[in-house]
């Protein structure tokens, strides 16, 4: 039994330094937040922090898991009843809205490619978001609602067109208006991709 409570302790403690971590993060950016602030926020030394995570740089990077997981989570959640086509259009409006909150936006599109390696981050895209809309756009070439053609491509040029969108966006001087536009045009780009009747 007590090594159970260490291991729920434990988890505890990631919990709290992973949470005031994606705040600290959020609110001020990477380069402005410190580890003695982050540990100093979830109550414990600088030292229990280096017991759960070895840097920054690496409690950073479970943030933006995080943050990944979590915006694949909303697309995933967007439309889950409804009829493919219907749940892919959602899903793209769904990535962009949640992306471009800018708690998120601070951390998955302006320091997560610079801090962690574009690699590294097209790495959480591709396990969660790129994934989703792999499968989508598969679904919907099998049933004929998009002409067949590989999947990749067209996969990519829509993840690079929306991650080009959010980051955008997250230096948008009116978030409201400006996403609202970005999804009615990115409706109509779907749109295009539907075969006739």
């Amino acid at each position: 039994m007590p090594q159970r409570t260490k291991a729920q302790q434990r988890d505890k403690t990631a919990r709290a330094l992973l949470g005031h971590a994606r705040q600290l993060f959020a609110e001020r950016g990477y380069a402005h937040v410190s580890l003695n602030e982050i540990a100093s926020a979830a109550g414990v030394t600088k030292g229990g922090l280096y017991h759960h995570f070895s840097g920054k740089e690496a409690l950073f990077e479970a943030v933006v898991h995080e943050c990944h997981l979590e915006v694949a989570a909303q697309i995933e959640s967007a439309a889950p009843d409804a009829d493919a086509w219907t749940q892919l259009v959602a899903g793209c409006q769904a990535f962009l809205t949640a992306s471009t909150e800018p708690g998120l936006a601070q951390i998955m599109l302006i320091d997560a490619p610079s801090v962690i390696g574009w690699h590294a981050w097209r790495g959480h895209d591709a396990a969660t978001s790129m994934r989703q809309l792999e499968t989508a756009l598969a679904e919907l070439m099998d049933t004929g609602v998009i002409a067949s053609q590989p999947v990749a491509p067209i996969a990519h040029l829509l993840s690079g067109a929306m991650n080009e969108a959010a980051l955008w966006l997250a230096h948008s001087g009116d978030r409201v208006r400006d996403l609202s536009d970005t999804i009615s045009s990115l409706t109509l780009l779907l749109e295009s991709l539907r075969t006739p009747g």
